[in-house]
């Protein structure tokens, strides 16, 4: 469903801007890039930002308008971070990236970037159906046009539910009797390090062990701790647990 989403640049005067925003594209998956009446493309400096999504850029269709780039489109969002109209629908990027998500499920849907300098024209916003409004800073609103194009991407990503990424465990979760082994080896050695006094032992044993409950060790962190009590251990005359 990801082919069905469009990113629709318009008017972009940097051709370095072009190049980061489809690195930003290849990213999150997307690979259908519209120009609307570059400045410049294709572009050396373009190639160069799109460091390995040159691809895409040679793909990327240029167009001389607007309603070229979206006209079979089922919904177009338009960026904006300008206050418009009160008649406009305006969503933020998690809710922009579900109503994509749903809507390229019956046909291609696009997001328009406007130029880096002024945006999107009122005219250009009338083949929009809503605006998409990035949260920022009141006092510093301005995004160049690649971090707007990354963070919305990777909304629609993460909206297309794609896990991330984990490496295989180096070991498996430690049991609840390897715990309580490790917990009384604690309640061994710690007196020999001067915690003598019964109750102050106990609230330090009950601290480490939900200190260890809420870190979920694997049995290998389970075993380094238990080699560094037995080292203690060795050192203080004790024998071990």
């Amino acid at each position: 469903m990801r082919q069905q989403i469009r990113i629709v640049l318009v008017e972009t005067s940097h051709p370095g801007n072009i190049g980061a925003a489809a690195r930003a594209m290849k990213n999150m998956g997307l690979e259908e890039m519209v120009l609307v009446s570059p400045a410049e493309h294709p572009s050396a400096e373009a190639t160069s930002r799109a460091s390995g999504a040159a691809d895409l850029l040679e793909r990327a269709r240029v167009v001389d308008c607007i309603a070229a780039a979206v006209g079979d489109c089922r919904l177009v969002l338009a960026t904006s971070a300008r206050p418009r109209s009160a008649n406009w629908r305006v969503f933020d990027p998690g809710e922009a990236a579900r109503r994509l998500t749903e809507a390229c499920a019956e046909g291609p849907v696009a997001v328009l970037f406007g130029n880096e300098r002024n945006g999107l024209s009122n005219e250009q916003l009338g083949h929009c159906h809503a605006l998409l409004n990035i949260p920022s800073n009141p006092d510093y609103e301005s995004l160049n046009l690649a971090q707007a194009v990354q963070l919305v991407t990777w909304e629609i990503r993460r909206q297309q539910g794609v896990e991330p990424r984990r490496l295989a465990a180096e070991a498996p979760p430690a049991t609840a009797a390897q715990l309580a082994h490790l917990s009384q080896h604690f309640r061994d050695t710690l007196p020999r390090l001067g915690f003598e006094e019964p109750r102050n032992l106990q609230n330090l044993v009950q601290r480490i062990d939900r200190l260890l409950a809420r870190a979920h060790p694997d049995e290998k962190e389970v075993q380094i701790l238990r080699g560094i009590l037995t080292a203690i251990d060795q050192r203080t005359g004790g024998t071990g647990t």
